[in-house]
């Protein structure tokens, strides 16, 4: 089995994952209010405000003369990136808290850059045991559900270029095999979804689908993450047909904002 890639450290410090969160979001998706960053890292405003005092200083935030804070020059990213990952976050984070009122499991919104896959929107269920966010989080894309669905929709070509042996040369170990993973990309285009069993992290299970846009482009990946032991094969099936219907109620409101 692959070793798990996101371990919680021993000793998490809180004012760190807080920087770093906050730093996450204004690369991801612009500009940000001091409000608006205390309420998505659940802190008070005044927390948020130090915070983003020490991007500025450390040159990954800036401000701007209407006292919005975006990315500074060490986060840039191009602005049309900003706009969609924006974009699908907004669209995307109330078929999300809808999911969990449904299924009552974590459901998130990933997004695929080259060979890593992005959590760009995570809501958590209610459950005492449940998956916590992975928002702002990176993993290598065949290690997750949704990022094997936007693998499945590249073309050979595609596929070939994001794992080029000279990509991987100081880190060979992280390369897939290229021949296995071919074959389970073809698996899962013939499903239309994919399940992530301890593939990303022990002890979690994931189901994912994909959201495409209006030419079938997939855009991103739509999934639930459970503990494993509360994982029921025998609700496969429903699952992925919740899934399926919140996928398609998002591509229609992407469709209209257009």
């Amino acid at each position: 089995m692959d070793k798990p890639l996101k371990t919680p450290p021993p000793y998490p410090i809180a004012s760190v994952d807080h920087a770093l969160r906050a730093a996450t979001i204004l690369q991801m998706e612009g500009g940000s209010t001091v409000s608006q960053i205390a309420e998505r890292l659940g802190v008070a405003r005044s927390t948020a405000h130090r915070v983003l005092a020490m991007l500025v200083h450390r040159d990954f935030a800036v401000q701007d003369e209407d006292r919005v804070y975006r990315a500074g020059p060490v986060l840039e990213l191009a602005a049309h990136s900003q706009s969609l990952v924006s974009r699908l976050r907004a669209a995307a984070l109330p078929h999300l808290h809808r999911i969990v009122d449904l299924l009552d499991e974590t459901a998130n919104l990933i997004v695929r850059t080259g060979d890593t896959a992005r959590f760009i929107a995570s809501v958590e269920c209610r459950q005492a045991l449940r998956v916590g966010s992975r928002e702002g989080m990176v993993f290598s894309a065949h290690r997750t559900t949704a990022g094997l669905l936007l693998l499945a929709d590249l073309s050979v070509e595609e596929l070939d270029e994001v794992y080029a042996p000279e990509r991987y040369r100081d880190r060979p170990a992280d390369r897939p095999d290229l021949a296995a993973l071919r074959a389970e990309l073809k698996r899962l285009r013939r499903n239309g979804f994919a399940v992530n069993r301890e593939r990303s992290e022990r002890g979690l299970v994931a189901i994912g689908v994909p959201v495409r846009d209006r030419d079938g482009t997939a855009l991103a990946g739509l999934s639930v993450s459970m503990p494993g032991v509360r994982y029921d094969p025998h609700r496969l099936q429903s699952l992925v047909t919740h899934l399926g219907a919140a996928a398609h109620a998002l591509e229609d409101d992407l469709a209209e904002d257009r």
